[in-house]
């Protein structure tokens, strides 16, 4: 290994682990709502789970379009545009509270009829209702948080981020100790207590973030958050520009998995239990690649900015090269402990066989992620975001779900026609935002030379 491509991987990985902790840290927020709330009673978890349900799509995407930050940043610093980032990050908490703002509105008129079209027991509903009117108590600091996260991993200092994350677990564990349960005085509020615990969160870690990225260097350099100014529709623009395609292709990806779901409601229960199993275990896979694409943004959008397109186009094939490489030593792992892997989720042998099946499903579905989300990061990294749009759209919407659905109704597969179907979209869209980032890179290192 050369000496040159040894110093990129130690670097790229100075920034994957610490996000790839963050993302692992925070996946794990939902699991421990989840497992405190359902030690309440089952109505409680029911009732948690559908006010997840309906919250995350809707916060992921809205969230991607705050990612923008992190590229406009990076962009910036690797441009030695320094000057430029203040007033991104306080138009970014403009947006932020404007955005919050609007979704606490919006759902303050949808939230009941939504969840009257659900059918849900009296008690579910109401701790669904409960559970997301006290979170939204919190919706404000979060996203203002995400702007300010957006700027810490956009300069590099990802391992920042990696210890505000961490400080947040044992503080909302605690929380929900005291208002799931009542103890130590407090009220006992069960499901609806995880959103208090939450959203007290979200509180403390924005106040954490403001006094490092005031008080700490390297970010005092940057006098981010020391002056208000004006409201800037054009900077606005410019974070909306690049942040709607990335939010709305967030969006796009993980609705399909809220729909399949919805759809696999035809079949028994314990399909249901073993689709669960396999698709939680995936999506905890997930975080590798996720966190690949994420350092692959900063990585990339670094050197873009600084018009280093060379070193660009080898921190992508880099980060693709490293997903590949632990997709496919997970897959190996899984094929051979798949069932060990189900019973980990469940003790009714019938239900673990089951899952095994699908968990082999799962192995070919992260190895097409692993090509997919780091792409998407070089991509974002390039400012290029349409197209990843156009394309989720495209893989998910128009082949994923009607090939998946095709396979469940003619033929023998059952609910695994989702998961092929599922596959063979996520191949299309590895293999089409591959050739799309091929295409930049040749433009780009072009343009190089005719600079």
């Amino acid at each position: 290994m050369n000496t040159d491509l040894k110093v990129k991987i130690n670097r790229f990985l100075g920034l994957l682990i610490p996000i790839l902790v963050t993302q692992v840290t925070l996946f794990s927020m939902a699991f421990f709502d989840t497992v405190m709330s359902g030690n309440s009673s089952p109505e409680d978890l029911a009732g948690v789970a559908i006010g997840v349900s309906i919250w995350v799509p809707i916060s992921t995407g809205l969230t991607g379009i705050l990612a923008a930050v992190t590229t406009l940043v990076s962009n910036y610093h690797g441009a030695k545009e320094n000057d430029k980032i203040a007033p991104l990050i306080i138009q970014g908490v403009y947006l932020a509270t404007t955005i919050s703002v609007s979704i606490i509105i919006i759902g303050a008129f949808a939230l009941n009829p939504i969840l009257s079209l659900m059918d849900l027991e009296p008690k579910v509903q109401q701790v669904a209702h409960d559970f997301l009117v006290t979170l939204s108590f919190g919706i404000i600091p979060l996203y203002i948080y995400n702007v300010i996260r957006y700027f810490i991993d956009g300069i590099g200092k990802t391992r920042t981020t990696m210890f505000i994350t961490i400080m947040y677990v044992p503080i909302n564990i605690f929380l929900n100790y005291l208002f799931i349960f009542g103890n130590y005085g407090f009220p006992k509020l069960g499901g609806v207590g995880a959103a208090v615990g939450s959203a007290i969160t979200y509180w403390v870690i924005l106040l954490i973030a403001i006094y490092i990225v005031r008080t700490k260097k390297p970010f005092t350099s940057f006098s981010v958050l020391t002056k208000f100014e004006k409201v800037s529709f054009e900077k606005w623009k410019v974070i909306l520009t690049l942040g709607i395609p990335i939010g709305l292709s967030i969006f796009f990806e993980v609705s399909i998995f809220s729909v399949v779901t919805l759809l696999l409601s035809e079949f028994d229960t314990k399909t249901i239990a073993a689709h669960t199993i396999a698709m939680n275990f995936a999506s905890m896979l997930y975080m590798l690649p996720l966190s690949i694409s994420m350092a692959l943004t900063i990585a990339v959008g670094f050197e873009v900015g600084a018009r280093n397109f060379e070193n660009a186009r080898k921190y992508g094939f880099i980060g693709i090269a490293m997903a590949l490489l632990f997709a496919t030593a997970f897959g190996i792992i899984i094929y051979f402990f798949r069932f060990e892997v189900a019973g980990m989720y469940t003790n009714d042998l019938s239900v673990q066989t089951m899952a095994g099946g699908f968990l082999i499903f799962a192995i070919l579905f992260q190895l097409s992620d692993a090509v997919a989300a780091p792409i998407q990061g070089a991509l974002r990294g390039y400012r290029d975001v349409n197209a990843t749009m156009i394309m989720m759209i495209i893989s998910y919407w128009l082949i994923a779900l009607p090939c998946g659905y095709l396979l469940v109704k003619y033929t023998d597969w059952g609910a695994k026609g989702y998961w092929i179907g599922l596959i063979i979209g996520l191949a299309v869209s590895a293999s089409t935002l591959l050739g799309r980032l091929l295409i930049l890179q040749k433009r780009k290192a072009e343009e190089a030379l005719n600079a």
